[in-house]
């Protein structure tokens, strides 16, 4: 059986990473040989294909699309992509369109358009493994060695070159800037964003996770195989790490759509996850860090890597007095 492909700047099965010219080798040869494997007869999308207008342009720094349009609708994303196939349905898939373009002598360059279920699961998609400087393309977007991958409104794209190279880099930031341009949708990234503690009160965070699902929660930051804080496609969760020298302290924001499915998950955690901390919130674990759970509303906040019970207190707090502030 051959290996699962992983769509362009996902992590793999471990959520591990993998130092960058190694990571965009493997997205490269992955990318090639999905192509390969891609029927060029014409579509692929099954019932499901939708017409989803995009600007593409025919030609772009003397790179030519070479004709071919391929798209790929719901579950038939499975065809283009294996492996990474179940976190973009994740975050409401509705169809992926896949163009090549060729110049004499030059890498081709491959771009990926996907349509997501709305601006803050383009926004998840975007958030899952972003480690490159931004490139001022969409509504946020990062560039690294020939990789581009942005979002806007509700939809996420990749922009890849099979190679190396100033002439091809300048040529995949043109190609993005083209296709950002052509997307007239846009749309606000997740409103839990505005919880998270401000700047000039405490340091902001290195990385942030938006997702659905306890799966590519997982992949941020592992908590259980099973789903203890029932997630699901009607709940939403942020996950914000700040680094602290040696240590780092994540802070987890969940919305459920009513205050009493927010109430059984922060038990269900309680009792799951720190079933020794019995009436109590705030825990001291294994590695003499704190790890406080709190809920408001229809929210729960948690804390992972307190130096001090009080901190994880004050972290929580914090985010509780934003979400009081929330219009309702």
């Amino acid at each position: 059986m051959e290996p699962p492909t992983l769509a362009p700047g996902l992590m793999g099965p471990t959520g591990s990473k993998t130092p960058r010219g190694h990571r965009l080798r493997r997205l490269v040869f992955l990318l090639f040989m999905a192509a390969l494997l891609v029927p060029r007869s014409g579509p692929s999308a099954g019932k499901e294909t939708m017409v989803i207008k995009i600007k593409w342009p025919s030609e772009i720094a003397g790179w030519k699309w070479d004709g071919e349009s391929r798209r790929f609708a719901g579950k038939a994303l499975y065809e283009h992509i294996d492996g990474a196939a179940e976190v973009y349905l994740a975050y409401g898939f509705r169809q992926v369109t896949v163009r090549r373009y060729l110049r004499a002598g030059q890498p081709d360059i491959l771009a990926e358009v996907y349509r997501l279920g709305s601006a803050e699961d383009a926004y998840g998609v975007f958030s899952l493994e972003r480690q490159d400087p931004e490139a001022g393309i969409g509504q946020g977007s990062e560039f690294g060695g020939s990789l581009l991958r942005f979002w806007k409104g509700p939809y996420f794209v990749t922009v890849l070159g099979n190679g190396t190279g100033r002439e091809l880099e300048e040529a995949v930031r043109a190609l993005g800037k083209e296709l950002a341009a052509g997307l007239r949708e846009t749309g606000p990234p997740p409103r839990l964003l505005h919880f998270l503690p401000d700047p000039d009160t405490l340091p902001g965070p290195d990385r942030i996770c938006f997702v659905r699902s306890h799966v590519l929660l997982n992949r941020c930051f592992f908590l259980s195989h099973q789903n203890i804080l029932r997630l699901g496609s009607d709940v939403q969760a942020l996950l914000a790490r700040y680094s602290r020298g040696e240590n780092r302290l994540r802070l987890l924001v969940i919305r459920y759509p009513t205050a009493s499915k927010a109430l059984s998950a922060h038990s269900n955690f309680i009792n799951t996850y720190l079933p020794e901390a019995k009436a109590q919130e705030t825990v001291r674990t294994e590695d003499g860090f704190w790890t406080r759970a709190g809920h408001f509303r229809n929210h729960v906040i948690i804390v992972f890597g307190a130096r001090e019970s009080s901190e994880a207190d004050h972290w929580v707090q914090t985010v509780v007095n934003k979400i009081r502030e929330e219009p309702s």
